[in-house]
């Protein structure tokens, strides 16, 4: 039985570890900083409102008690914690053990390749396995959605397609391998799609302006917000177009989401049922809200999402200027809570 370790406890953190416990394909063991905050046996519930409960074998702050032993390790953490981590995981890493992440839009393969040993197995999804939100954290969560089927890239060995073959029994959907790690560190989901949505919202925000609700994410999505996603995502494939990828390894967001126009983008991403209820990020002031530039939303997908696109255009000479616009003043918000 293979031996998992997953790092991170977020949304993800949490439905990976209980999921993979409770299929008993493998004993799962956890890294996180608040090893006191966790129980034993965590509780997932599905879209059908099943309640899988999983076993972790060991919950620790110290990688010498959980990484020492795995034959994988997973990341399911935000991309500024994964350079840290790596370098924490590194010394104790056996030879063999894979390491991975449930997210490589942010950065991982770029990292990995710097800090683990040049002879570490690496993988990396292109897509999120499932949709993931926190219930009572170190108990349960709601996995919302799953994935059909998984993309992975695998570098820095040859033993690539058994690797595939145990995250298809462990994740129990198909799991096809991609030819490079660009295809999986570039991609049109959450990097561009946040940063195109958060731009229509609040692109003239202002101090002083406060907003009398929350406004949701997905459901009030608008044509504005498809517009900037679809020539972000034009300017991508330009970049995929000279870069050593399978042609058509990442579908166009329109592909994706079986859209021709910015209207039935719109229409589509208005009507996605786990998208419903999902709220921007916006934190509550006197009299009402106003956006929350210390999220996620902002921290993770500007900075370590369309910065990493941005940077490898510009290697490439693809010109940006969308990405540019949208990123320079994403960054310029985050900059303002420094």
């Amino acid at each position: 039985m293979k031996k998992v370790c997953i790092c991170g406890g977020g949304n993800l953190g949490h439905v990976v570890t209980g999921f993979l416990a409770a299929n008993g394909d493998c004993e799962v063991s956890l890294l996180t900083r608040h090893p006191e905050r966790w129980q034993q046996q965590l509780e997932i519930t599905t879209p059908d409102g099943e309640v899988m409960k999983g076993q972790v074998k060991t919950i620790s702050s110290n990688p010498n008690d959980v990484i020492s032993h795995a034959d994988i390790v997973l990341l399911c953490l935000p991309g500024f914690s994964i350079s840290d981590v790596l370098k924490q995981i590194a010394p104790v890493l056996k030879t063999e053990t894979a390491v991975g992440s449930i997210v490589s839009s942010t950065g991982f393969f770029f990292e990995a390749f710097k800090i683990l040993p040049a002879n570490t197995p690496l993988f990396g999804f292109q897509r999120v396995p499932f949709i993931s939100r926190l219930k009572e954290y170190g108990h349960s969560a709601d996995l919302l959605g799953y994935k059909p089927n998984l993309n992975i890239a695998i570098e820095q060995t040859s033993e690539k397609e058994a690797l595939r073959a145990v995250i298809e029994q462990l994740f129990k959907v198909p799991v096809k391998l991609l030819s490079s790690y660009y295809e999986v560190s570039l991609t049109n989901s959450n990097p561009l799609l946040h940063p195109s949505r958060l731009y229509s919202l609040w692109k003239d925000w202002h101090e002083g302006v406060v907003y009398p609700t929350e406004s949701l994410f997905y459901e009030e999505w608008t044509i504005e917000a498809s517009s900037y996603l679809i020539k972000m995502d034009e300017e991508l494939q330009q970049l995929l177009d000279v870069l050593p990828v399978t042609k058509g390894c990442i579908p166009t967001i329109l592909d994706y989401y079986e859209s021709t126009d910015a209207v039935s983008l719109t229409n589509k991403l208005q009507s996605i049922q786990a998208f419903k209820g999902l709220k921007s990020p916006m934190k509550k002031v006197e009299g009402g809200y106003i956006p929350d530039f210390g999220s996620r939303y902002f921290t993770e997908d500007f900075p370590f999402g369309l910065q990493i696109v941005q940077n490898q255009a510009r290697q490439h000479g693809i010109s940006t200027p969308m990405i540019d616009e949208i990123l320079a003043w994403g960054n310029k918000q985050i900059k303002k809570l420094s």
